[in-house]
């Protein structure tokens, strides 16, 4: 089981790359608006990342799914900090989704966020990283 574990930290840790690095893209893709060259190629940047990405998040669940199962009635008992963990990985789903919206209207031409709120909405998945790592060292209740 182990390595299950370790698997699904390294895809974690490539599931949060992309949450971080996607919009980051987004902040500059909406301050480009002269080069239609530069619209493209942040179109497909942000496509080429969101898919890496998503292997990473479907790869993580799969494996959280398979520790979750094999562990079972043991973590069932007891563990208030596992189900805040879960609540905070619904969220992260959420954002991830939310992610391809934007990335959607990007390619549509019907973006209408500028940068400052792209800055902010970047800030989101560091929250719910904390919060997940607290929650699975610390056992907070």
């Amino acid at each position: 089981m182990i390595w299950v574990k370790a698997f699904h930290v390294a895809f974690m840790v490539t599931w949060f790359a992309g949450l971080f690095y996607l919009p980051r893209l987004f902040v500059y893709h909406a301050m480009e608006n002269t080069s239609e060259d530069m619209h493209q190629r942040y179109l497909v940047m942000e496509r080429k990342l969101f898919a890496i990405m998503t292997m990473g998040a479907v790869l993580t669940a799969l494996l959280g799914t398979w520790m979750l199962v094999s562990y079972g009635a043991a973590l069932a008992s007891g563990s208030g900090w596992l189900h805040a963990k879960l609540t905070l990985i619904f969220l992260l789903i959420g954002y991830h989704a939310y992610c391809y919206k934007i990335m959607v209207s990007f390619r549509k031409g019907t973006n209408r966020r500028g940068h400052v709120f792209y800055r902010w909405f970047n800030e989101f998945p560091v929250l719910l990283l904390f919060g997940i790592i607290i929650l699975v060292v610390v056992r907070p209740f």
